[in-house]
């Protein structure tokens, strides 16, 4: 169990190992859940949307889509903007 210290705002800093448990990185969101008896559970945010979504965002302005290479090329960059 951890014990957290609530700041004078009222706000509470989870420690790095909670936050790689629950897989969150800087700014993205996580939802808390009131629980009875005082107790509440933290979870990772889940993504709204539709995977169709994703379609127009892999095309270009001149409407091809992006290669299997340039989205692998993409992918890369986030993962290392993550770290």
């Amino acid at each position: 169990m951890r014990t957290l210290t609530i700041t004078a705002k009222g706000q509470v800093t989870l420690r790095k190992d909670l936050l790689k448990h629950l897989g969150v990185h800087p700014g993205e969101k996580v939802t808390v859940e009131k629980l009875p008896n005082g107790r509440i559970e933290v979870r990772t945010a889940q993504l709204t949307g539709q995977t169709s979504d994703v379609f127009d965002f892999l095309k270009r302005e001149n409407g091809s889509s992006l290669s299997i290479e340039e989205m692998n090329e993409v992918a890369a960059k986030g993962r290392a903007a993550r770290r």
